[in-house]
């Protein structure tokens, strides 16, 4: 069985092609907002593939996605697919399709307890824990702004203050408004991050593996000791593991 794979974020859309035991070497990504079925047929054009798993945060394209992929089986992930993880939530339909694939792969490749950090366009936090019966159990996790809607958000509501591009700063004194706002963004957010931690660790088994994937995980996570994993295919490995259950 050769598997497609999109994970349909809200910035970005990453298609890959997988089988069960591994995720192929092929990968297209496609602006969230040029997700059509004419975008689709363009960049699949020559690529076989007999089933698709859909993980989607965008219900409208993922209402396109289900159609355009209606002749062949396909599955749009959520709460009601069948996981290789439990859930401990009052209302698991509002927990994110990636969030599922995130824990469901942190598992696998790491183990729980597992706190999984996704740096996107907001910034997750999701935890694994384990039942007396050593099952995975999905309990909830946090929600905050991702860095670069914080930044982003700061130059659209000040008149002087302008767009940076994030990079590790130099210093934490800067010399221009640009260096400033850099140093603002990074260590501030280094710091939202590393209390957020804290506070889970205080509620959550001792010795839980932290593990950040998304965008802006490498810049954040390089002034992060407690961070000990990166794993920029955590989503596509918990939906190859998904895939496999559902398809």
């Amino acid at each position: 069985m050769r598997y497609l794979l999109i994970d349909n974020s809200n910035t970005r859309t990453k298609l890959t092609l997988s089988s069960r035991d591994r995720l192929e070497d092929w990968l297209c990504v496609i602006p969230t907002n040029d997700v059509t079925e004419q975008t689709l047929a363009e960049k699949l054009q020559g690529i076989s593939y007999d089933a698709t798993l859909v993980s989607s945060v965008v219900p409208e394209k993922a209402q396109v996605m289900k159609e355009f992929f209606s002749k062949k089986p396909c599955h749009l992930l959520s709460h009601q697919s069948k996981l290789p993880i439990g859930i401990n939530y009052p209302k698991p339909e509002q927990i994110g399709a990636d969030r599922l694939a995130n824990a469901a792969a942190a598992h696998e490749l790491y183990g729980s307890p597992a706190i999984v950090l996704d740096f996107g366009t907001a910034v997750t936090f999701d935890i694994i824990t384990q039942d007396d019966g050593k099952k995975p159990i999905y309990q909830g996790g946090v929600i905050a702004p991702g860095l670069a809607s914080m930044t982003e958000g700061l130059a659209r509501r000040t008149a002087l203050l302008p767009h940076i591009e994030l990079e590790e700063p130099k210093q934490a004194i800067g010399k221009s408004t640009e260096q400033a706002m850099l140093a603002g963004a990074v260590y501030g957010y280094r710091g939202l991050v590393r209390q957020i931690i804290k506070q889970i660790q205080d509620e959550i088994p001792q010795g839980a593996a932290i593990i950040a994937t998304g965008g802006d995980a490498s810049l954040i996570s390089r002034g992060l000791p407690e961070i000990k994993h990166h794993c920029s295919q955590l989503t596509l490995q918990g939906l190859r593991l998904i895939a496999t259950l559902n398809l």
